[in-house]
């Protein structure tokens, strides 16, 4: 049986809200975080204009009509040469689905668009521990050990620009 006999993918698109909805909830369960993915959900109109803009890249793989994994990605416009490189924010697979070939179907699927919007590279992070995700991007790409920081937006010493 060939994997895309049991699933397909599917790129939301602007009007598909319940489906882009139907991801959210898979990626709260994925990750057993259900309140961050569905406590506070965007509105239909702000959800329709980030699937409709030109930098986020939302794909499901369905089977029949449910949401048994999804991506969710940016491309990011590179300021020193004409190309640009997509960022993986997001990528869950049901639990009662993994080890089918979904998240593998999904980046295959998005390295399609990638190429065809000029991008050169994917790139995604995988949290330390978390051997699945490192497993599976190890299979698929080039492993680099990088530092993270996340800059708080707010901040008591913040200077004033102008």
């Amino acid at each position: 049986m060939s994997l895309l006999s049991h699933f397909s993918i599917h790129q939301i698109a602007p009007h598909e809200i319940a489906l882009m909805e139907a991801m959210l909830q898979t990626f709260g369960e994925a990750f057993d975080e259900v309140e961050i993915y569905g406590g506070n959900r965007p509105g239909a109109a702000y959800l329709a204009r980030l699937l409709g803009s030109d930098s986020f890249i939302a794909l499901v793989a369905l089977q029949g009509n449910e949401v048994v994994g999804g991506i969710a990605a940016y491309e990011l416009m590179k300021f020193e040469q004409e190309r640009s490189e997509i960022y993986i924010y997001d990528l869950a697979v049901a639990a009662t689905h993994r080890r089918q070939g979904v998240a593998t179907a999904l980046i295959q699927a998005l390295k399609t668009i990638a190429k065809a919007r000029g991008a050169y590279v994917i790139f995604v992070q995988a949290d330390i521990g978390d051997e699945p995700a490192i497993a599976l991007y190890t299979k698929l790409g080039v492993r680099e050990d990088v530092l993270h920081f996340d800059i708080p937006v707010e901040d008591s010493n913040d200077a004033h620009y102008s």
